[in-house]
């Protein structure tokens, strides 16, 4: 029979008494905490009274946010990391002696959640808490926009309507030969997410299945304010710009970074008749900039173009 040391019983038990205090002030510590729990009461409309209890919201949140912001490719690894993570177990609310839950009942939640549009609801308090401690611009405003590769596979990317064909070779890897069918979106789609589109991100690059992800940030600390994700296509950014830049709350003239990208006529123009300055980098290569001189002298505009750069931090994050 083995015995466990004095000493390491006293230091385990100082971690443990420690570790509890420390979650019992979680509450009051970082701000996703307390924005998270008050998404309780939005979402108890989604859980039964009956059955195997699920996952509490504001926990399942809070381990979305580790997910995105550490980028944990699956749901099995972050489970994974929640078991052995101390700094992981308190951030989601989690003691040391509590279980950490199934991947396959946490991505059945997390999709529960995700239908009812808990994730505005969640960024609408993360906002109202950054408001309220003075933390946003009012005024001014980058935007940009940025493919996301989609999970379906190309091979599930099949024509429309198309009636079902012999049995494959292996149905859980077919092989598909596609070799001289012209694709495209009219006439094909994914059979297991119809949403993506088949884009190419430039001249010799390949085409693949992606989404297009649209961000629109405050100047003063680079944070998100609004985002939309939509089908690729040649103007869905600037569209999407505008769209976005209206749901600001103006109490006066705002300014909108942005990427060469968005120099064309009719988008600053529209900016114009919408009392927003344009800000973005004017695109001068053998054209004439749809921007004139007259706001990039100011200093507003030097700034903005320093800020717009905390953008491309968020595009690549929602990338991975």
């Amino acid at each position: 029979m083995t015995t466990r040391s004095p000493t390491l019983c006293s230091v385990t038990s100082r971690w443990r008494a420690g570790f509890r205090r420390t979650t019992r002030c979680a509450p009051s510590g970082p701000w996703s905490m307390r924005v998270s729990g008050r998404c309780r009461p939005a979402t108890r409309s989604y859980y039964a009274r009956t059955g195997r209890p699920a996952i509490p919201s504001e926990k399942l949140l809070r381990a979305q946010l580790l997910q995105v912001l550490y980028t944990i490719r699956s749901e099995r690894l972050l489970m994974e990391q929640l078991d052995y993570n101390l700094l992981f177990r308190w951030f989601v609310g989690l003691t040391m002696d509590d279980a950490i839950w199934d991947a396959t009942v946490f991505t059945e939640n997390r999709e529960r959640l995700l239908e009812g549009d808990v994730a505005r609801g969640f960024l609408e308090q993360v906002l109202a808490a950054a408001r309220a401690q003075h933390l946003l611009s009012s005024e001014h405003f980058s935007v940009d926009g940025t493919l996301i590769e989609a999970w379906a596979s190309l091979k599930s990317f099949q024509r429309k309507g198309a009636a079902g064909g012999p049995p494959p070779d292996d149905p859980g890897n077919p092989t598909v030969d596609f070799h001289g069918e012209r694709r495209s979106n009219t006439t094909h789609a994914s059979t297991t997410d119809p949403d993506p589109r088949l884009y190419r991100k430039g001249g010799g690059q390949e085409a693949k299945l992606y989404h297009q992800g649209h961000v629109l940030m405050e100047n003063r600390h680079g944070l998100v304010v609004d985002g939309a994700v939509t089908p690729p296509a040649g103007t869905t950014e600037r569209e999407t710009a505008v769209e976005l830049i209206s749901r600001v709350p103006a109490n006066g003239r705002l300014t909108l970074g942005a990427d060469k990208g968005y120099d064309t006529r009719e988008f600053v123009d529209v900016l114009r008749e919408m009392a927003v300055t344009p800000h973005g980098t004017q695109h001068t290569t053998n054209r004439a900039s749809a921007i004139d001189d007259r706001p990039t002298w100011r200093r507003s505009y030097a700034f903005s173009q320093r800020a717009r750069m905390r953008i491309e931090e968020i595009d690549r994050l929602r990338a991975q």
